[in-house]
């Protein structure tokens, strides 16, 4: 193996790393409410966002605004989990993910918990500012929504989206 080759091993190892690193970013800044770390990680310009009955947008910036509308109350606890991470390189400053997210969202004032699984599609863009998401897609796989009562736990939906 010559140096070229490890050398552009190295680079992806770290361009993996970096991406793993955004996407965890990512999923920190939705469960703190932190908006401006949310946008930072999202590219300039157009992005393809497609989040199913959340809605689809041509740009970070109507996702955040959404993003506060919806879950920007203290009274919306949640939590974002991702793992399974699958990243591959389409050229040195392209790369696209697939990601597994377990998500839970307790919201005090309704008295519900609401746990979703599904799965991310990604696109990133190597940036001035480093790797930024400029895609992201995502499909719920799984949903369970429970009311949440002194006395009892209502179940409220359970099962795939559609069923």
């Amino acid at each position: 193996m010559n140096t070229n080759d490890l050398a552009q091993r190295l680079q992806q190892l770290e361009d993996k790393d970096a991406i793993r690193q955004l996407k965890a970013r990512y999923f920190a800044c939705c469960d703190g409410k932190d908006f401006a770390g949310f946008r930072a990680c999202f590219a300039d310009g157009v992005v393809d966002i497609d989040y199913g009955v959340v809605g689809c947008f041509d740009n970070a910036d109507a996702l955040v605004a959404i993003f506060k509308q919806i879950a920007g109350h203290p009274h919306m606890l949640e939590w974002h989990h991702g793992s399974n991470a699958q990243i591959e390189f389409s050229g040195p400053d392209q790369a696209r993910g697939k990601w597994s997210l377990q998500y839970q969202l307790i919201n005090t004032i309704d008295g519900t918990l609401t746990q979703i699984g599904g799965e991310y599609a990604d696109e990133y863009q190597r940036t001035e500012a480093g790797w930024k998401m400029s895609a992201t897609h995502f499909v719920a796989r799984t949903t369970l929504a429970l009311k949440l009562d002194a006395d009892a736990v209502k179940t409220l939906m359970a099962g795939a989206p559609g069923n």
